[in-house]
C-alpha cells in the first residue's frame, strides 16, 4: 500500500458527484436551467413551469408528445356537453308555435364549432390544429394540488401544476369561447327571428347557458380526473335514459311513429351517434375486426323499446287487471 505509485492512487480516488437532497412529492421536480453537451444543471426541487411534468427520476421535462385517440375522444365529449344542453334549452323553451329553432340550433352549433377552434389554433403550438401534450399516467395526475409534501409536517412545498397539460386546462378556455361567442352572435340573432315568442321567452335558452356554463366549470375543475375515465359510460347510460324518456313522453310506439314525425327521427339517430361515441370510447376501436361489430348494437336498444311498448302500455295492463278480476 505504501508503495503504490501517485498516478494509481488519483485513479482509485471516485470522481465528485455533486450530491443533492431527495426530491420529496408525487409531482415535485427540479428545472433544468442550462445544457452543456450530455451535462444538465439542475434547479431547486419545486413546481415544474407550465407545458412540463416530472419524469421517473424527479426532472420536469417538456411535454413533447400528441393526445392518443381516448384524449381526443374525451375533449369530444366536453366539447359535446355545452352543444347538447344548449340544444336541449332550445327545444325546451321555443315552444310548438315558434319557427326560430332551427336557426338556434344551427347558431348553436356554430357557435361551438367556431370556439372549439379557435381554442386549438391558440393551444401549443399556436396556429395548429395539433396539441402537444404530456400522458395520463393515473387519476392523481388530474389532482396534483392534493399531493403537495410537508417534509417537516410544518412547510408545505407547494408543486401543483398541469401533470395532464394541457387536457385540463384546455377545457376551461373552450367554455369561455363559447361563452363570449354565444353573447355576440345569439341575442342578436333570436330578437330578429324568434316572433313566436314572447319577450320575456325569447331569451330563456341564453339565460339557461348562463346558469349551465358555471355549472360545467366547476365539474371540470372537481371532477375533470372522474369524468376522464367514467365519460364513456356515462354516455351509455345517459343516452339509453334519456331515449327511453323521450319515447315514452312522445307515447312512441310503433315505427311509423317515427316515419310520421321527422323530429322524432333525428332525436332517434342523435341518440344512436350518442351511443356508438360511448362504444368506440370504451373500445377505443384497438382490434378494429372486434370493435366494429359492435356498433351493430347501437340501434338494439330504440328497437327493443318499440317491439314491447305495447305490451307495457299503462292502460292495457289496467285494463287486462280489470277483465281478470
Amino acid at each position: 500500500a505504501f508503495g503504490a505509485s501517485p498516478g494509481n492512487a488519483a485513479r482509485a480516488l471516485p470522481a465528485a458527484v455533486d450530491i443533492q437532497p431527495a426530491c420529496l412529492g408525487l409531482y415535485c421536480g427540479r428545472t433544468v436551467l442550462s445544457v452543456n453537451g450530455s451535462v444538465e444543471t439542475y434547479g431547486d426541487c419545486g413546481v415544474c413551469p407550465r407545458g412540463q411534468r416530472t419524469d421517473d427520476n424527479k426532472i420536469c421535462r417538456e411535454c413533447l408528445g400528441s393526445p392518443d385517440r381516448y384524449d381526443w375522444l374525451y375533449l369530444g365529449f366536453m366539447a359535446m356537453l355545452p352543444l347538447v344542453l344548449h340544444w336541449f334549452f332550445i327545444e325546451w323553451y321555443s315552444g310548438k308555435k315558434s319557427s326560430s329553432a332551427l336557426l338556434q340550433h344551427l347558431t348553436a352549433l356554430l357557435e361551438c364549432s367556431m370556439a372549439a377552434l379557435v381554442t386549438l389554433l391558440l393551444s401549443d403550438p399556436v396556429g395548429s390544429l395539433h396539441i402537444r401534450s404530456c400522458p395520463v399516467k393515473k387519476l392523481s395526475d388530474w389532482y396534483t394540488m392534493l399531493y403537495n409534501p410537508s417534509p417537516d409536517y410544518i412547510t408545505t412545498v407547494h408543486c401543483t401544476h398541469e401533470a395532464v397539460y394541457p387536457l385540463y386546462t384546455i377545457v376551461f378556455i373552450y367554455y369561455a369561447f363559447c361563452l363570449v361567442l354565444m353573447m355576440l352572435l345569439r341575442p342578436l340573432l333570436v330578437k330578429k327571428i324568434a316572433c313566436g315568442l314572447g319577450r320575456s321567452d325569447r331569451f330563456k335558452s341564453i339565460y339557461a347557458a348562463l346558469y349551465f356554463f358555471p355549472i360545467l366549470t366547476v365539474l371540470q375543475a372537481v371532477g375533470g380526473g372522474l369524468l376522464y375515465y367514467a365519460f364513456p359510460y356515462i354516455i351509455l347510460v345517459l343516452s339509453l335514459v334519456t331515449l327511453a324518456v323521450y319515447m315514452s313522453a312522445s307515447e312512441v310506439e310503433f315505427f311509423k311513429d317515427l316515419l310520421v314525425r321527422k323530429k322524432r327521427l333525428v332525436v332517434l339517430f342523435s341518440h344512436w351517434l350518442l351511443h356508438a361515441y360511448g362504444i368506440i370510447s370504451i373500445s377505443k376501436l384497438d382490434k378494429l375486426e372486434q370493435d366494429l361489430p359492435l356498433l351493430a348494437l347501437v340501434p338494439a336498444p330504440a328497437l327493443f323499446y318499440l317491439m314491447t311498448a305495447k305490451y307495457t302500455e299503462p292502460s292495457r295492463i289496467l285494463s287486462e287487471g280489470g277483465n281478470g278480476h
